[in-house]
């Protein structure tokens, strides 16, 4: 395995503090897996705070400083990642998913958040927030819209796969025009190379992640995580076992999707349908 990889403090709160971390627990002569014991975390854990695709945790931050003589120093600067443009059970899977080299997605009914047009994610927040204001709506949908910026290079890093539900491309988001410009906008992604999309049609039946959808992502420097959401509320994952089983359920979804290329003809067919009006159930 690769050794640590040296981070920029300058890139971001969590590099600077992930470069700070290694420094001080090398420093003091201990191994990840010893700083994390005490912590009842794993030595992976450490790794992912060292490599910055984790944030650290104001309780963490107290406890490494009685451990490494510190003083207060990771109290102290924790609290700059606590501030999040992204909500709280979201906040650490987004800072995760910006510094992927792999994320692997499958969802059930919406268009995954890096693929999504303005319109799209307009009419999804709007049904979320129905009493929510045009100025909320916006940063809302400004933010979504940001994060997709990980997709704007060609080739794209990071490597981004999609297994879409069939029930993503029927259930009209904002309507018609708004299903129609999304649904291009999807194609022009993989025609264009950056995102490879299968769709999991109706006729596959019972699937692997019928309960829920699923996110994989993978670093450089640092173990594999999952991510799985619910109703305002999300879960990361980087138990080893866990995040095994999750890719093994990724692995049976994509085996019983579509091949890339029918995929990307139903995708255009159904943005035809909306385009002319044509019944698509």
């Amino acid at each position: 395995m690769a050794g640590p990889k040296d981070l920029d403090p300058s890139s971001s709160p969590r590099a600077f503090l992930g470069a700070e971390l290694r420094h001080a627990r090398e420093a003091a002569g201990l191994s990840q897996e010893e700083l994390g014991r005490p912590l009842f975390v794993s030595g992976s854990f450490i790794g992912q705070l060292e490599a910055g695709t984790r944030r650290m945790m104001h309780e963490y931050a107290v406890q490494i400083d009685a451990i490494l003589g510190t003083k207060d120093f990771f109290e102290r600067n924790c609290a700059a990642l606590a501030k999040s443009k992204y909500p709280d059970h979201f906040a650490e899977a987004a800072e995760a998913e910006a510094v992927a080299t792999a994320i692997r997605q499958y969802t059930q009914l919406l268009i995954p958040g890096l693929l999504q047009t303005r319109a799209y994610a307009e009419a999804v927040f709007r049904a979320y927030k129905p009493l929510a204001t045009d100025v909320e709506i916006d940063e809302d949908v400004a933010n979504r819209l940001d994060r997709a910026r990980l997709l704007n290079s060609n080739p794209t890093t990071p490597l981004f796969w999609s297994v879409l539900d069939e029930a993503v491309l029927r259930r009209t988001v904002g309507g018609p025009a708004v299903m129609a410009e999304a649904l291009r906008h999807v194609a022009a992604l993989i025609r264009e190379h950056r995102i490879i999309v299968q769709v999991l049609p109706f006729g596959a039946g019972a699937h692997a992640s019928m309960e829920g959808s699923l996110k994989l992502m993978e670093f450089e420097d640092a173990p594999p995580l999952s991510f799985v959401e619910a109703l305002d509320m999300g879960k990361l994952q980087d138990d080893p076992a866990t995040v095994n089983q999750h890719t093994l359920l990724f692995n049976l979804l994509q085996a019983a999707a579509l091949s890339p290329q029918d995929s990307l003809a139903l995708i255009e067919s159904v943005a035809h349908d909306y385009e002319h009006g044509e019944e698509h159930s």
